[in-house]
This record gives C-alpha cells, structure tokens and sequence, in this order.
C-alpha cells in the first residue's frame, strides 16, 4: 500500500504529500514503480519555482524514490532562490539521490533539457523522465510514465491531457482558447507527419535514454517548440512512441509561454523538418535528415524516365550509384541483380547491392575494368553521373563493353541551356550551388546538341530521348502530389516537349551499342 500523506517513508526524511485526488492512482504504484535493474533517473526542469518546488518532491511516491538512482533539479538560472531551496532541501532533510545544478545564465526550456538529457546519458542511466517544477504534472503518477519502457514497449512516453481517463483538459482547468489552439495544433502535426497523437503538447515525458543517444540535440531549439523537435526526430527514426493518459492541472503557475509565437514556432519546424527531408533545403535542427540527390518521384523526372527502361528480371550496373537510393527504389519494385560503383569505400546500405564496387570514376578506369571483367549487365545506369567527370567519353566506352549485347544504358545530364540558365546569363550571373544544373561539383556541361554528339561519339545510338521537367517539389519545398506542383509539372512538360533545348531541365537517353562505332 502507497504511504499516506503527511507520514515519512522508511529510509527517507521528505514526507510523502500527495493530493487527494491522486490518491486512487498511486493504488498499484508498488508494482508500476519496480526499475527491473534499469538505471532510471527523474529530470526537473526548475525556472523561478520556489513556491512550486518543494511541494513537487513531496508529492514523489515513496516506490518511485526507492526505484529511481537519481532525482535531478536542473535550475535554469532562476531569479529567485529556487537553487538554494533546493540545495537546502538536500542538506536538510538527508536526500541522498537528489542532486542540484544550476546553470550561470538562461539556456531556455529546451536548452535545459538538452543539458539535461546529456547529464544522465554520460552518467550511463537507462531511462530519464521529465518531469516540471512548477508542478504542472502531478508527480504522484512518475511510475506510469516510465512503467512502459521499464517493459520494454516503448522508447518515449508521452502524457496526454487529452485521453479521458482524469476527466479531460478542461475539467482540470485548461483554458479553452489553450485547449482549442492544442487541437488545432496536434491536428495539423498529426496530418503533417503522418502520426495519431492525441497531444503533443504535454511536457511529461519520459525517454529511453538509448533512443535519446542517437538523436542529435545540436541544433534543435533552445525554446519550447524543442518538445516538437524531439517528437519528429524519434518518429522520423523509427522509435516506439506511447501514451499514457494524466491530469489537467492548472494552479498558479506562472506560463512563460507565448502562445501566438510558439504556435508559429510549431508550424516553421513541422515546415523546416518537411522540406529537409524533401531535399528542397538543408535547415541545422534536420540535416542529418536532408538527401542532397534525393529520387524524384514527380511525373516526367529523370528517375521515373529510368525506372520506366529497367525491367524486373534485367541485371543493373548504376555507375554512381552515390548512397544507393535510386538502387534501393529498384529493389522495391521487384527482384533484381544490382551492382553499384561509386568512390565510398563502403555502401551505406548493404541490403541494396548484390555486389558493391568502390572505385574513383574521375581517377583512371583501370581498378573497374579490372572489377568487372567478363560481367555482362542488362542496363547501365548513368544518372546525373557524367557531368562530375573530367572525362565523360572515356566511362561512356568503357561501359558499352559491360552490357550485354541487347543491352541498354540510361544515361541523364542536365541541360545548361534552359532557359532558366539563359535568362541567369543574360542577367550577368553564372552563379554555382549545393545543387541544380550549376552544382558546385559539376565539371562538364552539355546542351542538347552536345548530348547527342557525346553519346554518338562514343559508340551508341539513341534509342529513346526524354526531356524532363524541373524539379519544382524541391524548389518550393512541397509534394509531388501538391496541386501547384502538378500544374507546374504537366505545363513544363508540354512545353519541354515542344522544345527541348529550351524548356528540357535535363536529359535522359536510352542507348544501345552501335556495332560499328
């Protein structure tokens, strides 16, 4: 049985307080508070709680102090005495697990939990949950936040003031213009990353300190939009995420949060992490995320070109090959044979390739020749591959003799006279980018024309040619399937069509060997 309030638990000298209400759900605490050899440790972010804090440690259930190795208050360099409280606290009444820091200036909500995070990440700990000193979270229920991943179900543990099982949000006395901007809000991120939270707005969580491991916090907000970072990254990277339903409670606390502006923060990071992940722009807080050559899936691009000339059972040498993703977008498709060549020395994805090459296209052929002597391949994949060399020819014949004789390669370069280009030129402006027909690391350019004379030249004959149109998705950071999108791509489409040279963002040919090149 949970002890009663106002008595003091067996081997500890802070009085268990819980509120009356909490009382019934503390029933089965002994049993949800076991830590089955888990290192746990309880996270308090504390700013400007010297009225708030010592009733918070008070409502700690005496299962939960026995279970947990640390309890740890994170002061946000409070202006008031929050930090000697707590220090008093410890010396007084003899808590050996709780522990005090106190940060010399402000790092924010989310800077002190990054500090946080880390503190019992490099103190070797299983399993941390935040908890608020301003006692906004009832205290009493630590154990059910952490009970899921003690279990091994979950790897995060949100509270939700949504789910009915403690009356719902504004019988504990949300605002209704709060609750009504929390719906509105948890709605358009669940839409948006393609979720089914009931909130995401809690800041009761608890983490598995291994999933936290392989986040990175470097970039991620300093504020209170940091609670939505988090939530995208562990979705994004496949974590388990829970909920567990907890009280509504609003006292006098005081609430540093902007509503208008962290609802604005809210929208620009959901924003910022999907045009990351679309490859349209590589912002900080998601860059491990973002793709620089990511497969474009919009109707007359160059990989759906691709896709249409490769068959399921054929045999495929993608010559730059890069991290693979064109390959593995194969592989999905259908069983096929794949060997990748690229300079890495090793794939990124060992799942993707029957067999991987590593090998400097730019740095003589004779390492790959070697390599591939006497294989014969169905189709050679040279996509966006020919524009990095020095000296496109020599792959372009080398290749020939790596297809089978009813063999094709597919090949696309881009095309520096679109007229986006033209219309850069006659500006006055020849500017290279991360990126697009002037990237940085392109060495060689082609038109039309000089396209068609290369492939000639170096013993093939143009079987198939398609102008692609550019790729608006990246460039405005939407969906291929977004409406503006596909007007965009069907009117660039009719009028590449019309005129290649002039409105052809890229090229892709299909080839085969001419017998007497």
């Amino acid at each position: 049985m949970p002890t009663q309030s106002g008595t003091v638990p067996q081997g500890a000298s802070l009085p268990f307080e819980p509120l009356a209400q909490f009382l019934p759900a503390i029933a089965s605490d002994a049993e949800l508070a076991q830590c089955q050899g888990k290192k746990i440790g309880i996270l308090i972010v504390a700013y400007n709680a010297l009225t708030t804090l010592t009733k918070v440690l008070k409502r700690i259930t005496p299962n939960v102090w026995a279970n947990v190795e640390e309890i740890a208050v994170f002061d946000d360099a409070s202006q008031d005495s929050t930090y000697e409280l707590a220090v008093g606290m410890k010396a007084m009444r003899d808590l050996p697990k709780l522990h005090v820091l106190r940060h010399a200036k402000n790092l924010g909500y989310g800077g002190n939990q990054k500090a946080g995070y880390q503190y019992f990440i490099e103190r070797g700990f299983d399993i941390v949950v935040l908890l608020h000193g301003d006692g906004q979270y009832a205290p009493e229920i630590l154990s059910q936040m952490y009970a899921p991943i003690v279990r091994g179900e979950a790897d995060a543990v949100f509270g939700s003031r949504m789910m009915q099982k403690y009356g719902g949000p504004l019988k504990g006395g949300m605002p209704l213009y709060k609750y009504a901007g929390n719906r509105i809000l948890t709605t358009y991120e669940n839409a948006a990353l393609g979720m089914n939270l009931t909130e995401f707005h809690s800041g009761y969580r608890a983490y598995n300190l291994h999933a936290l491991k392989k986040i990175d916090f470097t970039h991620m907000a300093d504020v209170f939009h940091f609670d939505t970072e988090i939530i995208i990254k562990l979705h994004h990277q496949h974590f388990r995420i829970a909920e567990v339903p907890i009280p509504t409670f609003y006292g006098d606390e005081i609430c540093y949060v902007n509503g208008m502006r962290y609802a604005k923060d809210i929208v620009r990071a959901v924003s910022r992490y999907r045009k990351t992940c679309l490859g349209a722009v590589c912002y900080p807080e998601f860059q491990e995320y973002f793709v620089n050559s990511p497969v474009k899936t919009a109707p007359h691009s160059v990989h759906v070109y691709a896709q249409r000339a490769v068959g399921v059972s054929d045999r495929v040498l993608e010559l730059g090959c890069g991290a693979g993703l064109f390959s593995a977008e194969l592989k999905k498709q259908g069983k096929r044979s794949i060997t990748g060549v690229d300079a890495r020395p090793e794939p990124e994805d060992d799942a993707i390739f029957d067999e991987y090459i590593s090998a400097d296209l730019n740095g003589g052929l004779e390492r790959l020749q070697r390599a591939l002597s006497g294989k014969r391949f169905d189709k050679v994949l040279l996509l966006d591959t020919l524009e990095h060399l020095q000296h496109p020819e020599a792959l372009l014949s080398a290749a020939r003799e790596w297809m089978e004789p009813a063999g094709a390669a597919v090949v696309s370069v881009p095309n520096i006279a679109h007229l986006w280009m033209r219309l850069q030129l006659l500006a006055g402006r020849f500017d290279y980018s991360s990126r697009g027909i002037l990237d940085r690391t392109h060495l060689r350019f082609f038109t039309r024309k000089s396209a068609r004379r290369l492939m000639r030249e170096s013993g093939y004959q143009i079987v198939v040619e398609k102008a692609t149109v550019p790729p608006f998705e990246l460039v405005l950071g939407l969906s291929p399937n977004n409406p503006v999108v596909r007007l965009l791509n069907f009117v660039s489409a009719v009028l590449a069509r019309l005129w290649p040279s002039m409105f052809g963002y890229q090229f892709v040919f299909v080839l085969a060997r001419r017998a007497n090149p």
